[in-house]
């Protein structure tokens, strides 16, 4: 289980003041408590979750997005789609009127497009793209989810829809491409960046459509956002967003109770009860997207032998170990897909013909946090 805690209250000093909307106050400035730098601010080279907290969720959206809280999918910057009755090819029709953000060094002079999603997607599957070696060329998401074996070829029909051929029929290609990784990024911005000399300012500056524009970045200090007041759900409902970078669990659990931040990433799970008793904190408690394995090296004996392996299996206190070490903050994992997925084994006790042995592992803070309000 993730545990994310937020403060029930929003009245520190620290927060600017207040605004009215829809009959309802909302602070001007929301500071979260975030685990650590993001490695880059573009998501399709990244891998950390502070990457994708502080770029895919902020700055960036993608065709389609899961709807807060679930593993559903729902339309984004593609309001509508069509699957083929062979399940091979999805049609996307693009949302119109979705504006890029502008920054010191660029300032778009169109609206989102298929451009935009034929660029994102062929620089990462297509070697000989132009753009594929910018920021590293190392798409490592893509890569592993099969992403360049599983498409066929992507299509411009026109410049509000997108035709997706597939290799095969492939259930998981839609929850596949709502991941951060596949971010929507912006052409106009990276053939200006390029032309200029200074390619390295699209993984430094990004500009997206999301809900928040990057202001501000001091490594291991923190992250400021301003309210994206053109997003096309609507504009935040707080003007300011900071990412106070604090690495330490217990750090971030003294700092929320202080009210130094509102939004805190996950706190270690022996804190979990005490929080849950601060009247003025709410632990928001969803169930994790990963897990712990424990594997075994085959190439060494007697691990080579399968009877060796389930028997060692069969000998772990799985749960005595949950118990001990997570404190109630994570569970049994049935199989290597977590209990939320597609797929996920519910009956632990099937675990035992496996031959190996996993453990259930708190996720870290990712889409908990919607400060959209979306």
């Amino acid at each position: 289980m993730k545990s994310t805690v937020l403060r029930a209250v929003l009245t520190s000093s620290l927060l600017a003041s207040s605004v009215l909307l829809g009959g309802q106050a909302y602070a001007k400035t929301l500071v979260y408590c975030s685990e650590a730098n993001p490695e880059t601010f573009n998501p399709a080279i990244g891998t950390a979750d502070s990457t994708m907290d502080a770029a895919a969720k902020t700055i960036f959206n993608r065709l389609v997005e899961f709807k807060p809280g679930t593993t559903e999918v729902g339309p984004a910057l593609a309001e509508s789609w069509e699957v083929s009755a062979d399940g091979k090819i999805y049609t996307f029709h693009l949302r119109h009127g979705v504006k890029f953000q502008s920054n010191d060094h660029f300032t778009p002079s169109r609206e989102f497009n298929a451009d935009d999603v034929l660029y994102t997607f062929n620089r990462q599957r297509d070697a000989s793209n132009p753009y594929h070696k910018l920021g590293g060329g190392a798409y490592e998401y893509f890569n592993a989810l099969g992403m360049g074996t599983l498409i066929d070829k992507i299509d411009k029909v026109d410049d509000y829809t997108v035709r997706f051929t597939l290799t095969a029929a492939n259930v998981t290609f839609l929850p596949g491409i709502a991941l951060d990784y596949l971010s929507i990024l912006s052409l106009e911005q990276t053939e200006k960046m390029v032309a200029a000399g200074t390619p390295e300012l699209i993984d430094s500056e990004p500009v997206g459509t999301g809900p928040f524009v990057l202001q501000a970045y001091v490594p291991d200090s923190q992250i400021r956002y301003a309210a994206n007041k053109d997003y096309w759900r609507g504009p935040p409902k707080i003007d300011t967003l900071v990412f106070a970078v604090t690495p330490e669990p217990t750090t971030r659990v003294e700092r929320l109770k202080a009210n130094e931040c509102q939004v805190a990433a996950p706190p270690p799970p022996s804190a979990v009860a005490d929080l849950r008793t601060d009247l003025d904190i709410t632990v928001l408690d969803l169930k994790g997207q990963n897990i712990g394995i424990l594997g075994f090296n085959v190439e060494h004996q007697p691990l080579g032998d399968v009877r060796v392996r389930m028997a060692l299996a069969k000998a772990v206190d799985r749960k005595a170990i949950v118990d001990a070490v997570y404190a109630g903050a994570g569970a049994v994992a049935g199989s290597v897909v977590p209990p939320a997925q597609i797929g996920a084994v519910t009956d632990a006790g099937i675990a035992h013909r496996l031959i190996f042995k996993s453990l259930s592992w708190p996720a870290s803070f990712s889409s908990v946090f919607a400060p959209s309000g979306s």
